[in-house]
C-alpha cells in the first residue's frame, strides 16, 4: 500500500472512502467529525442513526454512505479520549487497523485519514502520527492507498517527515 501525507481539508478528498474521527455517539460533533457530516449532509447522520442505534465502542470502526462528499463511503471510527483518561494507545492502533477491514469489506482502494484521537481528544501529537504510520504500514490489506490529511502546515510537516525513507 501506498502512503501519502496530504496538507488539505479531508472532506474534499476523493477517494473511496474517508475516515470520520467520530464520537462514541455516532451524531456528529466537533472537528473532523463535524466537517465530515456538514459536507456530506442529512444522509450521513441518517445512516449513523440507522447503523449505529447504540453508537460505537472505542477503538471500532463501522461504514455509512458518504452523502454529498466525494468520496463513496464515510468510515467512523472512534478514537481514544485521552482527556476522559483513554491512555491505552493499542485503543489508537486499533481505529486504523480496523479502519482497513472495514475498507477491505467494502472493496475499497483509497482511503483518507484524519489523525485520529490528535484534536480535541489530546493525544500528543507525534505519537498520533507515529501510531498511524506504523498501523498503516504494518496492517494487511488490499487498500492501495492510504492518505493522512493534515488540515494545518505544521501536522503536515509532522506526517510528511514520518513517512520519508529516513523517518
Amino acid at each position: 500500500m501506498q502512503i501519502h501525507a496530504v496538507h488539505g481539508d479531508i472532506t474534499e478528498q476523493q477517494v473511496d472512502a474517508v475516515v470520520n474521527a467520530a464520537n462514541n455517539a455516532m451524531r456528529g460533533g466537533g472537528g473532523v467529525d463535524g466537517a465530515i457530516h456538514r459536507a456530506g449532509g442529512p444522509a450521513v447522520l441518517a445512516d449513523c442513526i440507522e447503523r449505529f442505534p447504540d453508537g460505537l465502542a472505542t477503538g471500532d470502526a463501522g461504514w455509512t454512505v458518504a452523502g454529498d462528499l466525494p468520496a463513496r463511503w464515510v468510515i467512523h471510527t472512534v478514537g481514544p479520549n485521552r482527556h476522559a483518561g483513554q491512555t491505552d494507545r493499542g485503543l489508537l492502533v486499533s481505529c486504523y487497523r480496523r479502519c482497513l477491514e472495514v475498507a477491505d469489506e467494502l472493496g475499497a482502494a483509497s482511503v483518507a485519514f484524519p489523525l485520529i484521537s490528535a484534536g480535541v481528544y489530546g493525544w500528543p501529537k507525534q505519537d498520533a502520527v507515529a501510531a498511524a504510520v506504523e498501523t498503516l504500514r504494518s496492517t494487511p490489506t488490499r487498500v492501495r492507498e492510504a492518505r493522512i490529511v493534515a488540515f494545518d502546515a505544521p501536522t503536515y510537516a509532522l506526517v510528511d517527515a514520518a513517512l520519508s525513507p529516513t523517518g
